[in-house]
């Protein structure tokens, strides 16, 4: 992965959409429970299920960890598979409550590769969503990569496709400096381009801000030459 097509990117989408303020959540835990509501649906879903547990009291771990899991689908019923995900959020509470008394600071002022592994270990936990929660609740430097990250990436040629998480989240991470607010905003960023105009069917090409310059040929134009 190049480190000035890289930063190109993200200085053509900086200054096009300007700072996204992601993740949107009031305390870490939050975003440890969105990232687990997200799988699979439309933020907007997610919304309407943070706020029905917020509502019951229901966004700390010990709070969650006690409740009922058929009372806790109840409130996250806008999402897909909510069952399943209920259980999904009485795994990770059952993690920070009975190891580390619920206090999420504490969970996260360790190494970064340990934190990881701890999330791996929760059933229904993967890489994505660990490290979802890695970067956005407890400011560890990894680089989020989902689809809209492939689906960007890949029109610009900049990947086959064929690359697995680790190796495509790697590449990223060997060329840009392991700093978390860069890779914070980087990610809301190519996410806020996917949906607006990179998407998966119909992109409009015509409103893409990449669609200018001339380094990377892309089906929604090129990039503009790095300084």
């Amino acid at each position: 992965m190049d480190r000035a097509l890289l930063l190109c990117l993200y200085d053509v989408l900086y200054s096009h959409y300007g700072p996204q303020h992601w993740w949107p959540a009031k305390t870490p835990f939050e975003v440890m429970v969105g990232a687990i509501l997200t799988q699979g649906v439309a933020w907007r879903n997610v919304e309407t299920a943070i706020a029905r547990l917020e509502e019951s009291n229901l966004l700390d771990p010990r709070a969650l960890y006690a409740a009922p899991e058929d009372a806790l689908a109840e409130h996250i019923r806008s999402t897909l598979y909510y069952r399943t995900k209920a259980r999904k959020l009485k795994a990770m509470a059952t993690l920070l409550v009975e190891q580390w008394e619920g206090e999420i600071a504490r969970f996260f002022a360790r190494p970064t590769a340990v934190v990881r592994a701890d999330l791996l270990g929760v059933w229904g936990i993967g890489p994505e969503t660990a490290d979802a929660m890695l970067l956005y609740a407890g400011g560890h430097p990894v680089f989020v990569v989902d689809l809209y990250t492939r689906r960007i990436f890949g029109r610009l040629g900049w990947i086959t496709g064929r690359e697995s998480y680790a190796e495509l989240q790697h590449a990223v991470q060997s060329a840009l400096v392991a700093d978390a607010p860069l890779y914070n905003e980087y990610h809301a960023l190519l996410d806020r381009l996917a949906k607006d105009t990179c998407r998966a069917r119909r992109p409009l090409c015509s409103r893409c801000p990449v669609a200018t310059g001339a380094i990377v040929t892309c089906p929604a134009g090129r990039l503009p030459s790095p300084p």
